[in-house]
């Protein structure tokens, strides 16, 4: 996957680089969020905001309210940041053997129970294959 955010990680090493950088790993989530780079309010669905940089939220211009990545998806109500996701994202993915709870939390220096939803959420999202809030 090649673009403007540069390439994909292929290696630990690498994605512990690419991952720990915020903007991107934020980056990355609102690609996977909106893949066709057309952002919509997940309240409304209007196409139609501005984006306020220093906090990573979009103000819609339909229904008035403010939005982030995380709304109306797995990383709702969750607060940890798009770089810990990210990199969670990319170990679970990547580990042929499948990854426990306890191997996330040590990789990722969080608590076993957040460890353990963020596992689960994150499988849930790969068995329905959307990132989506159920």
């Amino acid at each position: 996957m090649e673009s403007d955010l540069g390439k994909f990680p292929q290696t630990l090493q690498e994605a512990i680089i690419y991952f720990g950088d915020s903007e991107r790993a934020h980056a990355w989530a609102v690609r996977l969020r909106w893949p066709d780079g057309k952002i919509t309010c997940p309240r409304c669905g209007h196409d139609q905001h501005s984006y306020i940089s220093t906090r990573h939220l979009w103000f819609c211009k339909g229904c008035k309210k403010q939005f982030t990545v995380k709304v109306g998806t797995i990383f709702e109500d969750s607060p940890l940041g798009m770089d810990k996701w990210m990199m969670a994202i990319w170990l679970i993915c990547n580990c042929k053997n499948g990854i426990s709870s306890y191997e996330i939390a040590a990789d990722l220096g969080i608590s076993q129970k957040a460890a353990w939803h963020l596992l689960h959420r994150i499988r849930k999202a790969m068995e329905s294959g959307s990132f989506k809030k159920k």
